[in-house]
């Protein structure tokens, strides 16, 4: 259904003529919503500053309880300390300990070697 040039003209004039009063509308309506928008906006920010206090001394609580605890374990740290030298004093002993062992080990296959020669030696004299 084809409308004729005058009813297209009557619709434009008649847009023409409302178009302020519906944007206006328009917006007011913008502007509250906005407004609302805005006052949340603050509601948020407001919030958000009271919870911001309370997490801040949650954290300044949790620091000092850290804090303790390092306390805490200063001594242990000095425990093992004390315990790391008398290990490295018992390697070190260890340590002297292979040491002779190696010498006399290299003695007594010396001596055995030279015991095991005169034996020998002992029994072809003797035959």
């Amino acid at each position: 259904m084809a409308l004729a040039q005058g009813d297209l003209e009557e619709i434009g004039r008649y847009v023409r003529e409302h178009i302020p009063e519906w944007m206006g509308e328009e917006g007011r309506v913008s502007l509250i919503r906005e407004f609302d928008l805005r006052e949340r906006i603050v509601r948020v920010e407001e919030e958000l500053k009271h919870q911001r206090e309370p997490m801040e001394q949650g954290f300044a609580l949790m620091e000092k309880r850290f804090e303790q605890v390092e306390k805490h374990f200063e001594p242990m740290d000095k425990r093992f300390e004390q315990t790391d030298k008398h290990f490295e004093s018992m390697d070190r002993r260890f340590e002297t300990l292979n040491q002779r062992m190696d010498h006399f080990m290299v003695w007594s296959f010396g001596l055995t070697i030279s015991a095991t020669g005169i034996l020998l030696a002992a029994i072809k004299y003797l035959h």
